[in-house]
């Protein structure tokens, strides 16, 4: 009791401070998010994603060797595809030269020790801008999930470490699975968006892929029938749960800084990694307010990707990754 016991005197100073830390970043904790477009010598900026890109190719293997050279050790993989190669099926994705699987196998010739994570999912090449096949105006969970498994085997063949379905169908982790073990891929991981939120905060990543949902009639304006309502916890402890009995790998929750009770909850009850996504809204925020001088842009971002990790997730898929390791450095 006070004034035995005074807290205060582990504040003192930084390096107490530091001696006492209970939660640090490291850069074994983060996933590189990377976008990818056709072409040659291309570094285009998302305009509502400061000082973050849309690469070709060859700009890719520049970003992983400076990667390389910042000790982190894991990206997932987007890529942007032509308007004229979308459809409703999704055909282009399971391409075996197609962009994503030349994206994989890019980083694999460059960098073999770096983890390549592929997004899985319809939207980049469907006609609608939807992560499903849509069958009378309805999204179609089984036939998406059986094709998200066909796309996942090409991406495993391709070279991928692990694949991450980020679509919200249900059954679709066991589809995979399944069909990755049938072909003899059991090496290959699934990270599965296991508590993916409808969420406000998506926005500029649709913009850096062309992938936001067309406005039609009898079409879906949004993802609220496969993304899960922001107003409930319960529900992503059951998805997660699920997930887990059908095989991922790693779970994960998106969006992250609003979503850290539900990240804690299902750190407390997961028995495989927890993976949290900072996505492109929350990114963009700290951008558009340091820029406005309303923020300490570094000192914003750490906060809030520290809090992330003390909540409870094993790693974060970040677009401050970079900036942050340069920092910790």
């Amino acid at each position: 009791m006070f004034p035995l016991r005074r807290n205060r005197r582990l504040r003192t100073n930084e390096s107490i401070r530091s001696l006492v830390r209970e939660t640090i970043l490291h850069p074994n904790d983060f996933i590189v998010p990377l976008f990818v477009v056709e072409g040659k010598n291309i570094k285009e900026e998302i305009p509502s994603m400061p000082n973050y890109f849309r690469m070709s190719l060859d700009n890719l293997e520049s970003e992983i060797k400076e990667l390389q050279k910042l000790n982190l050790k894991s990206v997932l993989l987007f890529v942007k595809v032509p308007d004229n190669l979308k459809d409703n099926a999704g055909k282009e994705a399971l391409n075996p030269n197609g962009l994503m699987q030349r994206a994989i196998k890019t980083v694999k010739n460059i960098a073999p020790e770096i983890i390549v994570m592929t997004d899985v999912a319809l939207d980049p090449y469907s006609m609608y801008g939807h992560d499903g096949i849509i069958e009378n105006g309805q999204i179609a969970n089984d036939a998406t999930s059986n094709f998200l498994a066909q796309m996942s085997v090409s991406h495993a063949k391709a070279g991928a470490d692990f694949v991450a379905p980020s679509d919200m169908m249900d059954g679709r982790i066991l589809t995979i699975r399944e069909a990755l073990e049938e072909e003899g891929l059991n090496n290959t991981g699934i990270l599965a968006y296991s508590a993916k939120y409808a969420s406000a905060h998506y926005g500029p990543f649709r913009d850096a892929l062309d992938s936001a949902p067309v406005d039609l009639q009898n079409i879906p304006k949004d993802k609220k029938t496969y993304q899960m309502d922001y107003h409930n916890r319960i529900e992503a402890l059951r998805e997660t749960q699920m997930d887990i009995e059908e095989g991922a790998d790693i779970v994960m929750v998106k969006p992250g800084i609003s979503y850290l009770d539900i990240v804690r909850e299902i750190k407390n009850m997961s028995q495989v990694p927890v993976a949290v996504y900072q996505v492109s809204g929350e990114y963009a925020m700290i951008k558009a307010a340091s820029q406005r001088g309303w923020l300490d842009h570094d000192a914003i971002m750490m906060e809030q990707t520290t809090a992330i990790k003390r909540a409870g997730a094993d790693i974060i898929a970040s677009y401050f990754a970079k900036d942050i390791v340069k920092l910790i450095s």
